[in-house]
């Protein structure tokens, strides 16, 4: 199973036919691809909330005031890289707000990529510290030492490196 596999599969649950995105003008295809990119938001934004809820709740409870300053330190960067998460990951829906009668949809197609691949590598090590924080807390800094890192080359090869390789393999008429 391997990355020809996944990139046959892939492209095949296109939301559209190739024969259908020819038909388009090109102000269709921006609208698409402008709809596309906030549907696909609302997925990371659901991720981001969560996590944001647990990490704010943390700070109330008893255990919380006995951690070590690494701990708390480990804590604060989560809670920062979320919050950065969470403002790159809802900036194109405003965008959009505020742009989209302008007629700038490619701007906010090409500002909104950007700013959700930086959410996304924000969320990604906002988990990463994350678990490498439950980690210590529940086993101790050799479970932080091997999760943290684990879960971040998880998320480093799901979210970036197989899609860029699918991307690069990809036939030019794909």
């Amino acid at each position: 199973m391997g990355l020809s596999w996944w990139s046959r599969h892939w492209n095949g649950c296109e939301a559209i036919t190739l024969s259908e995105a020819d038909s388009e003008s090109e102000n269709e295809k921006l609208a698409r691809n402008v709809n596309e990119l906030l549907g696909e938001l609302r997925v990371a934004q659901a991720g981001v909330q969560i996590l944001f809820g647990f990490l704010l709740s943390v700070v109330f409870t008893g255990t919380f005031r006995d951690a070590s300053g690494f701990e708390k330190s480990l804590h604060i960067s989560a809670v920062l890289l979320t919050s950065v998460a969470t403002a790159l990951l809802t900036a194109p829906a405003a965008w959009h707000r505020v742009l989209f009668r302008g007629g700038r949809r490619w701007d906010i197609l090409r500002a909104g990529n950007r700013s959700v691949l930086a959410g996304l590598a924000c969320l990604a090590a906002a988990v990463t510290v994350t678990v490498a924080l439950i980690a210590k807390v529940v086993f101790g800094i050799v479970a932080m030492v091997v999760l943290g890192p684990l879960v971040g080359v998880l998320f480093l090869v799901v979210w970036f490196i197989v899609p860029t390789r699918m991307l690069r393999h990809q036939p030019a008429d794909g």
